[in-house]
C-alpha cells in the first residue's frame, strides 16, 4: 500500500517575492570595493615589491587630478 506524499506549495503561489540576503552578502562586496578604491586613490599605501618609477609618477598624477 502506498502512502500519499505531501508536496510543499510552489513558491510562486504565495503571491509575493520573499528573498532575504544575509547581512554579509552585501557587506563583504561593499568592503572589498571600498578597500580597492582606497588602494587606487592612494597608491603609496599599496607597497609593491618593485615598481617602475614612470608608473608610480603616473598614478600620483592621477591621484592629484582626482583630488581637485
Amino acid at each position: 500500500m502506498s502512502a500519499p506524499t505531501h508536496t510543499p506549495p510552489h513558491p510562486a503561489s504565495r503571491g509575493g517575492v520573499d528573498i532575504r540576503l544575509p547581512w554579509w552578502a552585501l557587506a563583504l562586496p561593499t568592503l572589498a570595493f571600498v578597500v580597492l578604491l582606497a588602494l587606487i586613490l592612494n597608491p603609496a599605501d599599496a607597497h609593491a615589491a618593485s615598481g617602475d618609477p614612470a608608473v608610480t609618477q603616473f598614478l600620483e598624477r592621477v591621484q592629484q587630478l582626482t583630488a581637485r
